[in-house]
């Protein structure tokens, strides 16, 4: 059985975001290929085939598709620690969506299929929270998709931060505080809004105090108030 906390990406906790934690790769970092990447650099395109398994080290990668009249559909933003590129695991030949860079000096690290299917057969957790991932990914663009057909935009915009509170919030207290890696308007358009709009939302939340936010993170006061 492979010694998880010395062979590779130490588990911070189980759950499709946080599955490996870049801050605590151990001894096999140096074994791990690292690509460096700068802003709008592509780490696949629609089509090309699927062989690797990729994982956000450093900066921000968006992942997306095209509609039939050409316009983009950001369907997610990933930050370090988050893993991209999995439905080449479930016999995904080609990629279906693209991966753009977001900011200069971003490292992802690929891993080969038979290398991740080697790690998955030899831990069980990994191989469930790999599955997880895919399910939950799948359950959030049905949502996204629910809610951009029946929502209006300010409710778009709640629900995301709700959201985000459950995936990467963390208790300070009755308040919910999230890293904030987004900027409005990479908001936007994970919500199917425009920038302004994000800012008058975000801001109108402030002034009644449901919120506050900065650079760096959102804190949000009552999630009951969101609803």
């Amino acid at each position: 059985m492979m010694n998880t906390e010395t062979n590779y990406w130490f588990f911070e906790e189980v759950n499709f975001v946080n599955i490996f934690c870049p801050q605590r790769i151990v001894e096999l970092d140096d074994q791990i290929e690292h690509r460096e990447y700068q802003k709008n650099d592509s780490v696949y395109t629609i089509g090309e085939p699927s062989e690797y398994v990729y994982i956000v080290k450093q900066g921000r990668v968006k992942v997306g598709m095209y509609s039939e009249d050409g316009k983009e559909i950001v369907k997610t933003i990933l930050t370090p620690g988050e893993v991209f590129g999995e439905m080449a695991l479930t016999g995904e030949d080609s990629h279906r969506d693209f991966a753009v860079v977001l900011d200069n000096d971003t490292i992802v690290c690929p891993m080969t299929l038979d290398d991740m299917r080697a790690r998955m057969a030899d831990n069980q957790e990994l191989s469930l929270s790999i599955f997880k991932l895919v399910g939950k990914r799948m359950q959030k663009l049905e949502r996204r998709i629910e809610l951009l057909i029946s929502k209006d935009a300010r409710t778009r915009v709640t629900e995301f931060l709700r959201d985000m509170a459950q995936e990467k919030g963390r208790k300070v207290g009755f308040e919910t505080m999230i890293p904030n890696h987004l900027k409005h308007q990479d908001i936007a358009s994970l919500t199917g809004t425009s920038r302004q709009t994000v800012t008058t939302i975000l801001n109108e939340l402030k002034e009644k105090n449901i919120i506050n936010f900065d650079r760096r993170k959102i804190l949000i006061r009552d999630l009951e108030l969101l609803r």
